[in-house]
Parts: structure tokens; sequence; C-alpha cells
């Protein structure tokens, strides 16, 4: 019956979809999500950079500059969520009072994403992981899990933390 109550004032006012990550809370989190998308940022990166040493860019090149900017764009946004996803529903008063530099550290994620987003600078990327793998290792420690730092098996083959989950 409520059931019927709702969606006939749905058809009414026409409520907007809303999504959320979850708020039951499930206790899944987990940083790679966001340090995996900032991996492909960079690679992106390195991937404009190539086309950008053409001396000139066909139809095809263009039409790969233009995809390669909008994944990079697209895993940028996926950092701050990731990292928002988890200061705002894990991170709580015994986190922070562990890990003082929480607060700054998630809005300075927030920063780096953004200006990496905005131009094409493996510099920023580079930035960006640094953070992400900050805070990683922050989520690690706080959960009692030891980490390790190995350079990523793939493309862009760069240094990221990793829970040892052996330990």
């Amino acid at each position: 019956m409520m059931h019927n109550l709702i969606k006939k004032l749905d058809k009414l006012v026409g409520f907007k979809p809303v999504s959320a990550h979850c708020d039951i809370p499930c206790k899944i989190y987990d940083p790679s999500s966001a340090q995996i998308a900032v991996l492909t940022m960079i690679r992106m990166v390195d991937l404009l950079e190539e086309l950008n040493a053409k001396e000139t860019l066909n139809a095809n090149d263009q039409a790969q500059f233009s995809r390669l900017v909008a994944q990079k764009e697209e895993h940028g946004h996926k950092v701050k969520e990731e990292v928002r996803v988890i200061w705002g529903d894990y991170i709580k008063a015994p986190q922070l009072e562990k890990f003082p530099e929480l607060h700054e550290l998630a809005h300075s994620i927030m920063l780096a994403a953004s200006k990496a987003k905005q131009h094409i600078d493996k510099d920023a990327t580079l930035e960006l992981l640094a953070k992400v793998n900050r805070f990683a290792e922050i989520f690690w420690e706080s959960k009692g899990v030891a980490t390790f730092t190995a350079t990523c098996p793939y493309p862009p083959a760069q240094p990221v933390v990793y829970p040892d989950l052996k330990a």
C-alpha cells in the first residue's frame, strides 16, 4: 500500500533519482579504486604527450586525443568520488585523532584532482598519486593492516601503496 502511494506521489511530483555509495553502512571501503583512477590519469597524460609530440594530427589522432582527455576527466572525477566516500563515510573521530592530517589531506586531494583534470601535466598527476597513496597508507593503518609500496605492474609503472594482506 505504501509503495503504491509513493508511486502515485512520484507521478505527481516527479522525484529525481538519487544514488549513494553505502549509507547502511556496509563497511566495505578500499582506496585502491582511487589509486587505479590516478594511475589511469597518468597513463592518459603519457598517451596525450605522445600525440602532442607528432608534427600533425590526422582525424584519428584528433579523435584519440578527445577520448584520452575524456578518460582523464572521468578518472579524475572518480578519484574525488572514491576519496570523498571514504572521507565522509569511514573517517570518524578515532581516525581523525590518530591522523590529524586527514581533513587537510582529503581536501588537498580534491584540489590536486581538479588541477590534474584542468591540465595535461604529468607532474600534477604524480603529485595527486603521492597524495592518494598517503591517503591509502593512512586508511590501511587505521584498519591495522600493514602496507608496502611497489611499482604497479602495468603502465604507467608508478609506485603504489598496497595493503600487506599476508601479514
